[in-house]
């Protein structure tokens, strides 16, 4: 939890000013009772009108400061909160952005959402309540039964009765309500899930009629969400009035009491009266206590599930000497490369060795599964080898930064991904300096200068979430222009032709040779077509390399090979 209260630390100012407007609204809510006590006992039983008017201009002073600190104690312990809650979500965000595919896997997309927004937010609201309530309601328990004894002596042995009831019905409904709300955070991430799945999926949605399907699903998740919500309810439905109940009965068990005591003459009017008030104020302060515990097993759920992510060690960390290579031509070498994914049975590439050089196009082809991609994703570093070693430069990719490694990698993913914002927007992520120039050269390179040119705001036009509102191919020819724009020393293109007539795969192909002529250009693909002019073309077949070389070389001496070809070409286009 260290890591999660380290994000209160430049907020202690605002802590500190909260903690002391809180401290004097204490005092001065517990000084009131004893004055108006003062003006029965002195000023009505004496009939002395002027120490009733001294006194009351006294009480009123006071009251106008308990306003006053209490409208401090709200801003101050609202900065702190909120401000609490700024830092937390960015913790939490800069956290997420170090963890590698494999973290993602482990806690999942849904989930990491609602840790980030709606658990924090559960520590935010309680920070607040915190000053609220936590700080001030210990302060007037403690203080009022000093005051009440100081006024009744012997009458307050009816805290030491009520006080433990009330932590004891608390304690326990608490302990029932903690492992609901630790499900109802499982719930919500399992809502979020299907919800999101659902805004991501809905054209395969309705493309295969599943809207009733999908409806009964998210309506199933919802109810699990309901029937925890409302065990949690009933349980909490029963505090307040257990709470309220022994807060009257003791009240009735004062006023009995004390009636027979003034009757006897053994306690004043204005005594009776004061005592009254710090009991109100001591069962008060205890109700908001159970307020406050009310609400702690959520939020003790939300702090441990935020807990899990910060102190989450991402297995992707650079090296503690870091190499600084001055330049990075883009020489990849792959030395008996083998990989698993984490929890899988077989390897997803096994003693794989390769060179892909400067000015050279390095094509992968190989059939569904055979761990083309997985590839790509080591030379980036987006998992780590489990054998042998992949160097750039003869810089194994381990010991290069990773912000250094990706900075000289211009990357197309086999899944298009545009975000909201204009073309040029999205262009310019690849370079956040580019200039308009180079942007309009990217997109020429890229084959996207058509399409773009045609729409009526040209490079200003906006891109729907996800890039909804353009097609397949124009997403690509989009993502393609994004990496070339920064000109790196390698690209790396994860089948992202697929989506391509000939004729433009074809020209995009001619135009990456002139413009990126210099660079280390690996290309994964499905069709031969796009990789059979490659001047190197590794041919993948159940995670091993099944044939290294050119068009016509593989054609002839890999099965493999010449059965992909065979597959997708007839005799005269082989010829």
């Amino acid at each position: 939890m260290k890591k999660i209260f380290n994000n209160l630390k430049p907020y202690k100012v605002y802590i500190i000013a909260a903690l002391l407007c809180i401290f004097g609204q204490s005092i001065s809510q517990l000084i009131l009772p004893k004055l108006s006590a003062n003006i029965i006992n002195i000023g009505i039983v004496n009939s002395d009108k002027g120490y009733i008017l001294s006194t009351g201009v006294k009480m009123l002073l006071i009251s106008l400061c308990t306003v006053a600190v209490a409208v401090m104690a709200s801003f101050f312990s609202s900065k702190a909160a909120m401000g609490f809650g700024k830092s937390l979500r960015e913790a939490m965000f800069e956290k997420v952005e170090s963890f590698s595919l494999h973290e993602f896997d482990k806690i999942g997309t849904a989930s990491l959402i609602t840790r980030t927004t709606n658990d924090v937010t559960q520590l935010q609201m309680v920070t607040m309540i915190f000053f609220r309530m936590v700080v001030m309601a210990p302060m007037m328990a403690i203080g009022g039964i000093i005051m009440a004894i100081t006024t009744a002596p012997s009458m307050s042995y009816i805290f030491a009765i009520v006080i433990p009831t009330i932590a004891i019905v608390v304690m326990t409904i608490s302990h029932l309500s903690l492992p609901l709300f630790r499900t109802m955070q499982r719930k919500i991430d399992k809502l979020n899930r299907i919800m999101r799945e659902n805004l991501t999926g809905s054209r395969v949605i309705r493309a295969f009629n599943r809207l009733h399907f999908e409806k009964k699903r998210f309506s199933m998740a919802n109810i699990e969400l309901t029937d925890v919500a409302v065990k949690v309810n009933r349980l909490m439905a029963v505090l307040m009035p257990l709470i309220m109940l022994i807060f009257n009965v003791t009240a009735v068990a004062i006023v009995w009491l004390g009636s027979f005591k003034v009757n006897a003459s053994q306690m004043a009017v204005g005594n009776l009266t004061a005592f009254i008030q710090y009991a109100m104020e001591i069962m008060f302060s205890t109700m908001m206590m159970s307020i406050v515990f009310i609400m702690m097993p959520r939020v003790v759920a939300s702090a441990e599930r935020i807990n899990e992510v910060l102190n989450m060690e991402p297995e992707i960390v650079d090296s503690e000497n870091p190499a600084k290579p001055d330049d990075l031509q883009g020489t990849i070498e792959f030395k008996d490369v083998s990989f698993n994914y984490p929890d899988a049975a077989e390897p997803a590439v096994t003693g794989i060795s390769f060179t892909a050089r400067p000015g050279c196009t390095t094509a992968i082809i190989g059939a569904t599964g055979s761990g083309k991609s997985t590839l790509l994703n080591l030379i980036m570093r987006f998992y780590d080898v489990t054998k042998g070693s992949i160097t750039i430069d003869g810089t194994d990719v381990r010991d290069i930064p990773q912000e250094l490694l990706r900075s000289v990698i211009g990357y197309v993913p086999q899944k298009s991904v545009l975000f909201t914002g204009t073309i040029s927007e999205n262009i310019r992520y690849g370079k956040d300096n580019a200039t308009d120039d180079e942007i309009h050269r990217a997109a020429e390179t890229a084959q996207a200068t058509e399409f773009i040119n045609n729409m009526k705001n040209g490079y200003e036009t906006m891109l729907s979430e996800g890039g909804a509102n353009v097609s397949g191919g124009q997403k690509q020819r989009l993502c393609i222009a994004r990496a070339i724009v920064r000109r790196p020393g390698i690209y790396l293109f994860d089948d992202s032709f697929s989506a391509l007539d000939f004729k433009t795969d074809a020209n995009l192909r001619m135009a990456l040779s002139r413009d990126t002529g210099n660079s280390t250009r690996i290309i994964v693909a499905q069709r031969v077509a796009t990789v059979m002019n490659a001047d190197q073309i590794i041919v993948m077949d159940e995670g091993r390399i099944a044939g290294i070389g050119k068009h016509e070389e593989l054609y002839k001496n890999c099965e493999t090979y010449k059965n992909i070809v065979l597959s997708q070409l007839s005799e005269e286009e082989i010829a």
